[in-house]
C-alpha cells in the first residue's frame, strides 16, 4: 500500500507598517473526503490506490494527504537609525483529504476490523502532519519577532527572508523525516493494531 503524503507550499510574507499587537499564528484546518467501496481488504487497498489523492511530488495516489499553506505578514519599525520587526503574523492553512468507506454495512466483521484499523491510522498520520505544521508556524512567528535589529529595513527584510526560508526548509525536512519513519514501521504498527482490536472484540463477545 502507498504511504500517506503531504504537500507544503512556499511561505509568502508581506511587508507592512502597523502597531504591534499580541500575536499568535492564525490557523485554519479543513477536511475533504473521497469515497471508496469494496467488501474485502484487497478491495479497500485497490480502491485507495485508485481513488486516493494524487500528489504532484510523487506522481502517485495516496490513501490520504495533507496540503499545507504558510503565509503571513511582517511589520517593521525604523527608529533611531535601526530597523526591527515590530510584529510578525504567520498564517497556516492545512487541508486534510481522507477516505470514506461506503460499504461498511455490507461487509463482514473481519473487513470492518481492517478498515477501522486502517482508517484510524490514516487519520492519525495526516493529523500529525498538520500538528508538525502548527509547531513550525509558531516557531516561525516567534523567531521572526525575536530577530535583532539591522541598520536599515532593507537589511532587516533580507534577514527575515533568509530566516523564513531556513525554517520552511526545516519544516519540509521534518515532514519528510516523519513520512520515512512512518513508512518503516507501517506494517508492524498495523499488525499490532489489528491484534489489539481483534482481542478487544473477542473479549466483548
Amino acid at each position: 500500500m502507498r504511504r500517506l503524503g503531504t504537500t507544503v507550499t512556499a511561505l509568502t510574507l508581506l511587508c507592512a507598517s502597523a502597531i504591534a499587537v499580541a500575536s499568535a499564528p492564525l490557523i485554519k484546518k479543513t477536511y475533504s473526503y473521497f469515497n471508496i467501496s469494496g467488501l474485502t481488504g484487497a478491495d479497500l487497498e485497490r480502491e485507495l490506490s485508485k481513488h486516493g489523492p494524487m500528489l504532484a511530488e510523487t506522481g502517485i495516489r495516496h490513501p490520504g494527504a495533507t496540503k499545507i499553506k504558510l503565509g503571513g505578514s511582517v511589520d517593521y519599525r525604523n527608529s533611531d537609525g535601526r530597523c526591527r520587526v515590530l510584529d510578525a503574523k504567520v498564517t497556516l492553512e492545512t487541508h486534510l483529504t481522507l477516505p470514506r468507506w461506503t460499504d461498511r454495512n455490507r461487509a463482514n466483521r473481519e473487513t470492518v476490523l481492517v478498515w477501522d484499523t486502517l482508517s484510524s491510522d490514516i487519520k492519525r498520520h495526516e493529523e500529525r502532519h498538520a500538528e508538525i505544521a502548527r509547531q513550525y508556524a509558531r516557531k516561525l512567528e516567534k523567531t521572526l519577532e525575536a530577530l535583532h535589529p539591522e541598520r536599515n529595513c532593507q537589511r532587516m527584510e533580507a534577514k527575515v527572508d533568509a530566516t523564513s526560508k531556513r525554517i520552511i526548509e526545516e519544516h519540509a525536512a521534518d515532514q519528510q523525516r516523519f513520512d520515512r519513519v512512518e513508512a518503516a514501521s507501517f506494517e508492524r504498527r498495523m499488525l499490532r493494531m489489528l491484534r489489539f482490536k481483534a482481542a478487544k472484540q473477542n473479549n466483548r463477545s
